[in-house]
């Protein structure tokens, strides 16, 4: 029993700065986990408020009275046209 008691004696000796090593270590790992985890949710909050932004900039257009998106719309396919068209006739002009 005595021996017990010696070999116990010996181990808690070994085994409470090893434990107070691994504790400081889980504490500075678990810090650090931290902080990126709040760089990262400020990153996200930064995101999150340039999308915020930009969806309200497409609600004001949208809702705009004086704003007729449909035929502005059209307007840029008839534009669009015209210009293929002109390209058209200008390489038809240079292969002749």
């Amino acid at each position: 029993m005595g021996e017990f008691i010696a070999v116990f004696a010996i181990f808690m000796v070994f085994s409470i700065p090893i434990l107070a090593i691994w504790t400081k270590h889980r504490k500075e790992v678990m810090s650090l986990q931290a902080h990126e985890t709040a760089e990262k949710a400020a990153q996200y909050a930064a995101s999150n408020k340039e999308l915020e932004d930009r969806v309200r900039v497409l609600e004001r257009i949208v809702t705009d009275r004086g704003y007729d998106v449909a035929t502005q719309i059209e307007a840029l396919r008839d534009q669009r046209r015209v210009d293929d068209e002109l390209a058209q006739l200008e390489d038809r002009s240079k292969v002749r």
